[in-house]
């Protein structure tokens, strides 16, 4: 297990289930391993839930095999070693690598699915971190950008020298797979933990909601709590892969634009939605836009909520959270905006 997971593991990424007040343990269902390089916990309650959650964790280890851009005989890495090639893939895999796309385009690349080569130049894929020479980064620049991709149908093409890393999707893509197949099952109730990504599942089974803290950037303590249900809870944090060389400190968030971390004043970004994959997909780019441009991409969409961290410790939040977000003790001095 890597530093990184291990870090995962213990810190589940920014976003913790806080609170299961309410909730008989005697009636849940847990299932935990490790898969798409991060730490998984599963949990439902009601009948049927043992087998829904076995099903579940076989479903995700299927998706980590198509989808890895370190396994192999990934899909993925089909992809990448094709060297312009064109890879039939699944429709699974069609199909995220559409949504990547399209969210690339709505966010003018801040998101961005073949971003890889860069955060590799950086050594956050094999935790060996590295500050690469702005002339390797210009070098690389090219192969990055929406326009490397060429997909008809199931048949995927890359420019040669491009890479897919599809990391800042396929986790909330496989919780809103899963969260699917759990209703379909039968379950009513449940939370979904991968990484820092949550999906819940209804409501707790007495009915309240899910309490689902943030952490603080700058500690390992818990800055605020969020009051949900049947949704996703996707936070992006500087903090979450980063190292520090010469006094400065470089984390694994790349703007594309640039090739280096994004600086846009932000440590962390919390987005709530229905859909997992939504969730995933803006919580990196609005980390790249910073709180303006965000906020101009909230206002525009309205398809989202979310929670900006900036590093002088101000916080932003979208109106659609006012009522369900709470500062911790200890961090009730904060400064809270609110998006209108």
């Amino acid at each position: 297990m890597s530093r990184f997971l291990r870090r995962l593991t213990a810190l589940a990424a920014g976003l913790v289930f806080l609170c299961s007040c309410g909730i008989s343990a005697s009636r849940s269902v847990d299932v935990q391993f490790t898969a798409m390089d991060t730490f998984i916990h599963l949990t439902a309650y009601g009948a049927g839930a043992s087998t829904a959650l076995n099903a579940a964790q076989q479903s995700l280890l299927a998706l980590e095999k198509q989808l890895s851009v370190t396994e192999a005989d990934s899909e993925i890495s089909a992809v990448n070693n094709a060297d312009g090639r064109p890879v039939s893939v699944s429709e699974d895999t069609a199909a995220l690598v559409d949504f990547a796309l399209s969210m690339s385009r709505r966010t003018d690349g801040a998101m961005d699915p073949t971003v890889y080569p860069l955060v590799r130049a950086w050594g956050f894929t094999a935790d060996e971190y590295r500050v690469p020479a702005q002339m390797e980064l210009e070098s690389l620049l090219p192969l990055v950008g929406a326009e490397q991709v060429d997909l008809s149908g199931n048949t995927l093409t890359l420019s040669p020298g491009a890479m897919l890393d599809l990391g800042s999707v396929a986790k909330g893509w496989a919780g809103d797979r899963l969260a699917d197949d759990l209703k379909q099952a039968g379950v009513s109730s449940a939370i979904l933990r991968l990484g820092g990504n949550i999906q819940t599942v209804g409501t707790k089974p007495d009915g309240s909601d899910w309490v689902v803290g943030i952490q603080d950037p700058d500690s390992e303590g818990m800055l605020a709590r969020l009051s949900v249900r049947d949704c996703a809870v996707v936070t992006s944090g500087g903090y979450q892969r980063a190292f520090t060389e010469n006094g400065k400190t470089y984390w694994h968030i790349i703007d594309p634009a640039t090739g280096h971390p994004a600086r846009t004043g932000l440590t962390s970004v919390t987005v709530v939605a229905p859909s997992g994959a939504l969730c995933d997909a803006l919580s990196t780019a609005l980390f790249v836009m910073g709180t303006d441009r965000a906020a101009d991409h909230w206002r525009e969409h309205r398809d989202f909520e979310a929670v900006f961290v900036c590093e002088d410790g101000r916080i932003t939040i979208t109106a659609g959270l006012e009522d369900s977000f709470t500062l911790m003790d200890g961090y009730t001095e904060r400064e809270v905006t609110v998006l209108r």
